[in-house]
């Protein structure tokens, strides 16, 4: 995608203006031109950074961004950002999530009032850089400048003010340090030149190598990877410090264990505001993560589950006449079978739910119905994409034996017995090969969430279908998952990216963040 920097006309107060060798590789343009050039109009896919100065309502800056937004060009800042500067009760609610930061990086100072400049992302004082990435991450504009004030309580601070930077305005002493920040800023791999033609769009894939139950394995990661070329995308694997980098991309595709109090909800979140095709989708991540959410849903789709209680302090004494012992207690986000106990016995059910409803107001639990091995269907657009048969793990009545060690991504076929303790064996179908009722449970449940990426596991009990729960984030492991489609799998998922950005870019599909409510 090719980039362009957009300046005011107007000079330094010094007599210089934008030194436009100092970066190499991105064309230096004035506001001027890139308004009323119909060049830049008529591009499809054009990267914008807006250093014109002021941001106000109505003046050049604004529209610049205004009509880089309008153009579908990725701007920056875009015009939310920009309102957003301006608005003193965020930077307030912003000061407040960066107290404990302020303090531990501001308290060394002996003034009461400190001034920081941040360019592209970088700080010319080594000291405040982490201060500065978090400034950058939540405000992506090129050049910003806070200033932080002492409070009346000694060593603790306050951010007073977030505003952008005027090029203009940027001391002469920092000006090196600019060029040099906004240089390496471009010369990263998202922005290096020389990239393919074959790639129309960008998408990033949110991984953790320290994830101990990620959803897959480094070379599920490289297939997706090589798939996503194979439809166009240039693909770059980010992690939980590359928020700040989201406009860069088109879609996201997670692929770190979900959950709603975590970043990867934050990255979905801010990934669909910002217009990119996601998956998993924020909404399915909070519907999928929370077991009483589940529960309802199905239930009043009259889909068949195993007999289920939504627990509380007020009826918890009725888990034993309704569901017998044993039964199965569930945390609300439980996931990979942690925050899921059996209970024997009377003793055990009290003390679970005694630690389980200290944490939540709502326990789930449910009847006991042992199998040998959980159907697990995969299904992206609400059609079924591979079946597994996970089996227990050795002489336990789950998947995974959290007490036997291992690690989860190290699934067990009946040569490679070793890790059976703590994984269960699997078996991967083909879906022709997999009862009907299954596939027709499966299919039903995953569109109660929506049309993303899902696993569904059902349990079979006489034949009949139970469906356990549906997961955002459904595990793909290289020769496990992917033993059947092989390649085929992983290029499934992304021509269905490919799918949703031609009809986004068509304007068949609305971005969400452009929808009326």
């Amino acid at each position: 995608m090719d980039k362009i920097i957009v300046i005011n006309d107007s000079v330094r107060r010094d007599g210089t203006g934008f030194d436009k060798e100092r970066i190499q590789g991105v064309p230096v343009v004035s506001a001027r031109e890139y308004l009323t050039n119909p060049d830049f109009a008529a591009m499809r896919k054009l990267r914008v950074f807006n250093l014109c100065y002021p941001y106000r309502y109505q003046t050049r800056a604004y529209y610049v961004s205004l009509l880089a937004e309008a153009r579908g060009h990725k701007v920056n800042p875009d015009v939310m950002t920009m309102r957003d500067l301006h608005e003193p009760a965020i930077v307030r609610i912003i000061s407040d999530e960066l107290d404990d930061l302020m303090t531990k990086t501001l308290s060394p100072l002996a003034e009461n009032d400190f001034i920081l400049s941040i360019y592209f992302g970088r700080t010319a004082q080594s000291d405040f850089a982490r201060l500065g990435r978090e400034l950058y991450t939540l405000f992506q504009a090129p050049l910003l400048r806070a200033r932080f004030v002492q409070r009346r309580k000694p060593g603790r601070w306050m951010l007073h003010s977030l505003r952008p930077l005027a090029f203009n305005d940027v001391p002469v002493l920092d000006i090196d340090f600019m060029y040099s920040a906004a240089q390496s800023y471009f010369e990263r791999k998202r922005y290096a030149a020389g990239r393919k033609d074959r790639f129309i769009y960008d998408m990033a894939i949110l991984t953790n190598p320290d994830d101990p139950a990620g959803p897959s394995d480094a070379e599920a990661l490289q297939h997706f990877s090589d798939a996503a070329e194979q439809c166009g995308f240039s693909v770059e694997f980010i992690g939980k410090n590359d928020y700040s980098r989201l406009g860069e991309f088109d879609a996201l595709f997670v692929r770190e264990t979900t959950a709603v109090n975590h970043h990867t909800y934050r990255f979905a979140r801010k990934a669909q505001a910002d217009g990119l095709i996601v998956i998993d989708d924020p909404d399915s991540i909070l519907k999928c993560t929370n077991k009483v959410y589940l529960a309802e849903v199905l239930s009043r789709a009259r889909i068949a589950v195993p007999e289920t209680m939504i627990v509380h302090d007020k009826n918890r004494d009725q888990i034993e006449t309704r569901l017998g012992l044993p039964c199965v207690l569930k945390l609300p986000d439980s996931s990979f079978s942690q925050g899921v106990v059996k209970a024997n016995d009377s003793a055990e059910l009290q003390l679970a739910l005694g630690q389980m409803l200290s944490n939540s107001d709502l326990v789930i639990a449910q009847k006991f119905t042992p199998t040998d091995f959980d159907w697990r269907i995969g299904l992206i657009d609400g059609k079924p994409l591979y079946a597994c048969k996970y089996y227990m793990a050795r002489d336990h009545w789950q998947i995974y034996n959290w007490q036997a060690g291992g690690e989860p991504d190290q699934k067990n076929t009946a040569a490679i017995p070793a890790h059976a303790d703590f994984a269960g064996q699997y078996e991967t179908l083909p879906i022709e090969a997999v009862p009907t009722s299954i596939l027709q449970a499966a299919v039903r449940a995953s569109r109660l969430i929506g049309d993303g990426f899902y696993g569904v596991d059902i349990k079979e009990i006489l034949g009949q279908p139970y469906v356990i729960e549906v997961n955002d984030n459904p595990s793909v492991d290289a020769d496990v998952e992917d033993a059947v489609l092989k390649h085929e799998l992983y290029l499934i998922v992304m021509q269905s990216f490919l799918r949703r950005l031609e009809r986004q870019k068509s304007g068949l599909v609305a971005p969400v963040n452009s929808r009326q409510g």
